[in-house]
């Protein structure tokens, strides 16, 4: 099951109290305050967790609470502090305050972490409160409370190359071909109902992380279709690999097909419509000339349309070849 949305509520440990107790001891008539500190509640911290991919630990838990820190006992002895709650997330989570719908933390990189709600203080014991005016005080402080909050948590997949396309337009099949994922592939509309990662090992140390997403139609920014929420799964992405059916079942265009695409991705968010863009013909392996791929250069005027297919892996080398290219090029921009 895949989840890619939760709200939940968090609260930090509050703070032990402080103790008020005076020294009670043979032979020591005038003993004094003795009282110690109460410990420090636990903070409620997020970590990256590479062995989580979805938010699913949160669909049946929405209360999430750290140990409060002990009181503070006689003889000085401070209480003990309540364990950190760590609460394990997947790679690309963005943490919101709920209350306020702003942003308190990205997640973008395995083991990053954040505290979202801080613990209590622990109160001080009376002790802390002897004076020459005051030899024995009979206060001590209560502790704070820890933080309470509520988040919303949103994930966006971490990968280079995101595919986008119509439903059965190939983009499964291509991730099977050039990855061990194994999204499942059939011969009718909107097969994957969830997006998929894979990760295309090259020669030497080169390795590109793909990401597919279902599959959009015509009206998806409507609701249409699976709409478009998927498509938040590809917004961190370098380039997009965008397939076009060369020879769809329905009878349709795919310079017609492309267009509904680049729509729909321009309705969601310029930012992703205005990444780099590879358009694949897919399904060359049909083919018994190439009229249909000259036809589809020719009325979207791009003469750099790559032709392709998945299941016979015609013209995938050249691809992944240039998906590379991209991918080094932005990651060695962002190291700069």
């Amino acid at each position: 099951m895949f989840v890619d949305e939760a709200v939940i509520h968090v609260k930090a440990g509050d703070g032990g109290a402080g103790c008020i107790s005076f020294r009670r001891e043979k032979y020591v008539p005038k003993g004094g305050p003795d009282g110690g500190d109460g410990g420090d509640g636990g903070s409620i911290i997020f970590v990256a967790d590479t062995n989580k991919n979805t938010l699913l630990d949160f669909a049946g838990r929405h209360h999430w609470t750290a140990k409060r820190g002990m009181g503070g006992m006689g003889k000085k002895m401070a209480g003990l502090s309540g364990d950190n709650l760590y609460i394990h997330v997947p790679p690309g989570t963005l943490i919101y305050d709920a209350e306020h719908q702003n942003l308190l933390a990205d997640l973008d990189a395995a083991e990053k972490s954040v505290i979202v709600a801080q613990g209590g203080k622990g109160g001080r014991g009376n002790w802390h409160f002897k004076s020459a005016s005051n030899q024995a005080p009979r206060y001590a402080e209560p502790g704070t409370e820890g933080q309470e909050r509520k988040l919303r948590l949103e994930l966006k997949l971490i990968a280079d190359v995101g595919l986008v396309g119509m439903p059965n337009a190939g983009k499964s099949t291509l991730l099977r071909a050039i990855s061990d994922a194994r999204p499942k592939v059939a011969d009718y509309p909107f097969t994957t109902l969830d997006p998929q990662l894979g990760i295309v090992e090259l020669t030497g140390e080169r390795r590109i992380v793909v990401a597919d997403i279902p599959g959009l139609i015509e009206g998806a920014q409507f609701g249409a279709g699976l709409g478009h929420a998927f498509l938040r799964h590809i917004e961190r992405t370098r380039v997009i690999v965008h397939m076009l059916d060369m020879y769809p079942s329905d009878g349709s265009d795919p310079a017609k097909n492309y267009r509904t695409i680049r729509k729909e991705l321009e309705s969601f968010s310029p930012t992703l419509a205005a990444k780099p863009e590879i358009i694949a013909a897919n399904k060359m392996d049909l083919a018994t000339d190439d009229v249909a791929l000259k036809k589809l250069r020719r009325s979207l005027k791009r003469k750099d349309i790559l032709a392709i297919s998945g299941a016979s892996h015609r013209g995938l080398d050249e691809l992944l070849d240039l998906l590379w290219g991209f991918v080094r090029d932005a990651r060695a921009e962002a190291g700069k």
